[in-house]
């Protein structure tokens, strides 16, 4: 029987947390470059990778605060990415981004010490449970690809939820579904503001997972730099 104090569950971010997500895209991203000849536009592929990103990260931006559909995000960050390189075609930017949706949640690489840590808190009787901004039909794709899918409860993503992280009503809604309380249970995120902020904000403790030791204002429950760490928290 958990004690009143203790630790049920924990809610992973998946994206730049447990699911290496620029690593992945940045391989999908290379077949594309290759697929469509995109030579003709750079000779440097990293160009088109930087200026992609450069816009995906903008339009997720928009996307998390409210501002922007999930299906106009899809049709601009392509589109927007060939006419920054001198290539206006909506209709290829389209037909990139059904390829992206496709190639990227079938990459498997993962952060260091993820299937360990997954192993040891299963092991260890913790309750576990996603909660991320991600497309629903894409997270699903990664987990089972990369293997980690039976680790997990449940997925509870932004767009089941109506909100997005940092709103503290996806995190209330985690908990709900979860039946657990806030002091029961522990956010993993590598996002100060989306998976610490909100966490902080539902009264969720939180681990910080700053692998790349970025500064930020303010202090988590925990702050890690490698996953493995999260065995001297919870255990």
């Amino acid at each position: 029987m958990w004690l009143e104090n203790k630790y049920r569950c924990i809610f992973f971010d998946l994206d730049r947390t447990l699911w290496d997500f620029e690593s992945n895209a940045t391989e999908t991203l290379h077949e594309l470059y290759v697929k469509y000849n995109l030579h003709r536009l750079t000779d440097d592929p990293q160009k088109f990778i930087d200026t992609y990103s450069a816009n995906n990260r903008r339009l997720w931006a928009e996307y998390t605060a409210g501002n922007l559909k999930k299906d106009r995000l899809r049709q601009l960050r392509f589109y927007l990415t060939l006419k920054q390189l001198g290539f206006d075609n909506r209709d290829l930017g389209k037909q990139m981004d059904i390829d992206y949706i496709t190639i990227c949640p079938q990459k498997t690489m993962l952060f260091p010490h993820t299937k360990e840590i997954l192993d040891y808190l299963s092991a260890k009787k913790y309750k576990l449970y996603i909660v991320t901004n991600g497309f629903s039909e894409v997270q699903s794709l990664k987990l089972k690809n990369s293997g980690i899918n039976g680790y997990f409860e449940a997925v509870f993503t932004s767009e089941e939820a109506g909100y997005q992280k940092p709103d503290t009503r996806i995190f209330q809604y985690a908990l709900s579904k979860a039946k657990v309380s806030p002091k029961n249970c522990m956010m993993i995120g590598d996002d100060w503001e989306s998976d610490i902020c909100g966490a902080k904000n539902a009264g969720i403790p939180h681990i910080f997972f700053n692998p790349h030791k970025l500064a930020h204002e303010g202090k988590p429950t925990y702050e890690i730099a490698s996953l493995d760490e999260i065995k001297q928290i919870l255990y």
